[in-house]
């Protein structure tokens, strides 16, 4: 009896990622054919439109009629994208209290006091860094 590896699947999350990428980097909507080149053609084009069809029912994308098919433009950035995903987590949390303070115990030093002053500001728009400073994990404080 031969043993054979089982075939490495990719999860889904990360074909998401890799399509969405495609996407922010373009400069209009792509087709799924055009997403499938953006990506170096590694994935079949079945799979790139089942991606792009998942991401249009989650509303991470939309889309519009070109010719027979469709043609998709990410909705957010990867910000808004990940902000979105944290509050659709939180709302389905029954004890929100604790779920906040979970996250918020498990944040470095550097980034709750980057929510602290977030949370001061409270206009919803956060302050753009300092020219040549970077903001985000590594950022220098």
């Amino acid at each position: 009896m031969s043993e054979t590896s089982p075939v490495q699947r990719r999860p889904s999350g990360e074909l998401e990622a890799s399509v969405l990428a495609a996407l922010w980097a373009a400069e209009g909507p792509l087709s799924p054919a055009e997403v499938q080149n953006a990506l170096g053609g590694r994935l079949a084009r079945t799979t790139v439109t089942t991606i792009l069809t998942r991401l249009h029912d989650k509303g991470a994308v939309s889309r519009s009629r070109a010719g027979r098919g469709f043609v998709y433009s990410p909705i957010q950035d990867s910000a808004g994208l990940t902000a979105r995903r944290m509050r659709s987590e939180l709302d389905k949390q029954d004890d929100r209290t604790t779920a906040l303070a979970r996250f918020v115990s498990q944040l470095t030093s550097e980034d709750e006091q980057l929510l602290r002053s977030l949370l001061e500001g409270a206009d919803g728009a956060p302050e753009e860094p300092a020219a040549g400073q970077r903001s985000g994990p590594g950022a220098a404080p």
